[in-house]
C-alpha cells in the first residue's frame, strides 16, 4: 500500500470554549516521515487542537492544511478521507470479533461479506512491514494489551491513514511493550507516514521524537529537536517554572504493621477469578507499590481492601483486626483513606460543588453539622482551606467538582482523603494522565502524609513513579503476585518481565519480605 507525501500545517487555530481560550493562535507543523511530539500539561489545549485536526471540533479561526491545500474537517470521516487517522488512549475494539473483522468494521467498501482470507493475507503483510507480532485470526479479547494497541496502528494504516495521531500510547504497556511500539513507530516514520506522539513520559519524549512543540496555556511556548533540549528545559517550559523530576523518599522510618493481607482471592464483576492467593504486609511510614499492566487485578485489590468488593476466601486485617466482612463506612472509621482511579465517576461527584465535595466522608461530624443542619460556615472554611493548602486551582469553592482539571479534581480527591491523617491510604493510579507539575505535587503531598506514620498502598502502572516513590513494590499479572522486591535492588527491565508473567525467581531477583 503506497504512502501519500504527508505534511501538514495549522496556522493561526484559535478555539474558545465558554469562559476558556483552548488554543490561541497556534502555529503547528508536521512535516513528511517525522514523529512530532505535543507536550503541555492538563488544560494546555494540546487534546482541544487534536480534535480540530481529527475533525471532531472545528475551529474559530485559523486554517488547517495538508500537503499544502486548505481543507475544511467538518467530521471525523472528512479528517479520514484526508489521510489522517486518530489512535485514541482508549481502545474502540470488539472483543468478540478477530483481528481483520475489528479492521473492516463500518468500511462501506467492503460490502456485508466481505473476504476475510484476502483481507486477512494483506493485514498479515502489512502487520509483518511494521514489526506487529498479530495473528489477525484470533479475537481480540484474546490479545495482550500491546497487541491491541498493534491493532489500533494497523487498522488505522488499513484504512489509508498516512498521518497518525497517538494519544498517549504508552499508559498501558510494559516497557518491553513500549519499545515495540516504538520500532512500529519509527517502522511508519521511515515509510514516509508522520505522527503527532502526545505523552507525559518525558523519557519517552526525548526517545522517540524528531521535533517537540510545548505548549502552555493555549500557545505553543517553544519547539524544540531532542538534541537541543532535556527534559528539565522542556518541563520548565511547560510549567513556567522548574520541576523536581526525582522527588526524594526519604526522612522516614517504619512502624507496625498497618494492613496485611493473608491468602485473599476475589472475583471480578463477571465473577471470574481476579485476584488469586494475594498476601504481603505495609507498614506504617511505608509505601508499598503494586505494578501491573492494566486489568491484573488491581482496581479490584483496592477495592478489597476498602470493602468495596467481597472476597471469596483469605484474610484481610487492619490493625491486626479481620477487616474482610466490614462495611466500607466501617473501614474508613479504622482510619482507610481511599483515592480511586475513577476519579469522575467513584472519587468525586462532578455536579456537586467542592464544598460538599470536600467533606463528602465527613458530613455527619459536629465540625460540618448541628442538629443534622449543615454548619454552612464551616463547610466553606474546611474547603478553603483545602483548596489553599492543595493548590487547587479553581474560581472558588462553589465550582462544580466536574468543571476541574483533571490534576485540580485529583488534588481535591487526595485533599479530602488525608484531611483525617489517616492510617492507611490506597491510591489507585493517582497520577495517571497527570501533567509534571500535578504529579510532582501529588507525590510530594503522599510522601509527606508517609513522614507523618501513613501506611500507603500506591497502585501505578508507572514504573519511574514505582521506583521513586517505594519501598517495596509488588508485581501483579492475572490477579497472581508475580513476587515483592525492594525498589532500590530492581530495575526496570525485571519489572518489566514480571508485569507479562514471569514468577520473581524466574527473573533472578532478590525476594524482599512480604
Amino acid at each position: 500500500m503506497e504512502t501519500a507525501v504527508s505534511r501538514v500545517a495549522l496556522r493561526g487555530i484559535v478555539k474558545q470554549f465558554p469562559g476558556v481560550l483552548a488554543n490561541d493562535r497556534i502555529d503547528f507543523i508536521l512535516e513528511r516521515g517525522e514523529v512530532h511530539t505535543l507536550l503541555g500539561e492538563n488544560g494546555s489545549g494540546k487534546s482541544t487542537l487534536m480534535n480540530i485536526l481529527a475533525g471532531i471540533y472545528q475551529p474559530d479561526e485559523g486554517v488547517i492544511e495538508i500537503d499544502g491545500r486548505p481543507l475544511a474537517l467538518r467530521s471525523p470521516r472528512d479528517a479520514i478521507a484526508a489521510g489522517l487517522g486518530m489512535v485514541h488512549q482508549h481502545f474502540k475494539l470488539v472483543p468478540t470479533h478477530t483481528v481483520a473483522e475489528n479492521v473492516v468494521l463500518g468500511m462501506r467498501d467492503h460490502g456485508w461479506l466481505p473476504d476475510l482470507q484476502s483481507l486477512e493475507k494483506k493485514l498479515e503483510h502489512l502487520a509483518t512491514r511494521y514489526g506487529m507480532g498479530l495473528d489477525v485470526r484470533v479475537q481480540v479479547s484474546q490479545l495482550s494489551i500491546g497487541e491491541q494497541q498493534q491493532l489500533e496502528i494497523l487498522k488505522a494504516i488499513y484504512r489509508g491513514a498516512d498521518i497518525l495521531i497517538l494519544d498517549e500510547p504508552t499508559s498501558v504497556l510494559t516497557p518491553q511493550e513500549s519499545r515495540g511500539l516504538f520500532n512500529t513507530i519509527r517502522h511508519m516514520a521511515s515509510d514516509g507516514r508522520s505522527i503527532v506522539f502526545i505523552s507525559h513520559k518525558m523519557e519517552e519524549v526525548m526517545a522517540i521524537s524528531t521535533r517537540i512543540t510545548v505548549l502552555r496555556q493555549g500557545r505553543v511556548v517553544a519547539t524544540r529537536k531532542p538534541e537541543e533540549t532535556d527534559e528539565r528545559e522542556l518541563a520548565r517550559l511547560m510549567m513556567g517554572r522548574d520541576v523536581l523530576f526525582r522527588t526524594p523518599a526519604t526522612g522516614r522510618s517504619l512502624g507496625e504493621v498497618i494492613l496485611e493481607l493473608r491468602d485473599v482471592c476475589a472475583d471480578n464483576d463477571r465473577l471470574l477469578p481476579s485476584l488469586r492467593h494475594i498476601g504481603f504486609q505495609v507498614r506504617a511510614g511505608e509505601v508499598f507499590g503494586i505494578a501491573g499492566v492494566a486489568g491484573n487485578g488491581q482496581q479490584e485489590l483496592g477495592q478489597v481492601i476498602n470493602g468495596l468488593r467481597s472476597i471469596t476466601s483469605g484474610q484481610i486485617l487492619i490493625h491486626g483486626k479481620p477487616a474482610q466482612s466490614l462495611h466500607p463506612a466501617t473501614i474508613i472509621q479504622e482510619g482507610v483513606a481511599y483515592v480511586p482511579a475513577d476519579r469522575s465517576g467513584v472519587g468525586s461527584v462532578p455536579n456537586l460543588p467542592i464544598t460538599d465535595n470536600a467533606i463528602l466522608k465527613r458530613f455527619r461530624e459536629k465540625l460540618f453539622q448541628r442538629n443534622r443542619l449543615r454548619r454552612n460556615v464551616e463547610v466553606g472554611a474546611f474547603a478553603d482551606q483545602l483548596i489553599r493548602r492543595f493548590e487547587i486551582a479553581t474560581p472558588g469553592r462553589n465550582t462544580r467538582a466536574g468543571n476541574l482539571s483533571g490534576g485540580n479534581l485529583q488534588k481535591l480527591i487526595l485533599a479530602r482523603e488525608l484531611s483525617v491523617t489517616p492510617r492507611l491510604l490506597v491510591a489507585v493510579y493517582p497520577t495517571r494522565g497527570l501533567d509534571v507539575g500535578a504529579t510532582e505535587f501529588l507525590r510530594n503531598a503522599l510522601l509527606e502524609a508517609c513522614r507523618e506514620g501513613t501506611a500507603i498502598v500506591l497502585i501505578s502502572e508507572d514504573l519511574e513513579e514505582l521506583n521513586a516513590l517505594c519501598d517495596r513494590i509488588g508485581v501483579l499479572h492475572g490477579g497472581e503476585l508475580m513476587g515483592v522486591v525492594k525498589s532500590a535492588e530492581v530495575d526496570v527491565e525485571t519489572l518489566g518481565l514480571m508485569m507479562a508473567g514471569r514468577k520473581l525467581e524466574d527473573a533472578g531477583q532478590p525476594v524482599a519480605g512480604s
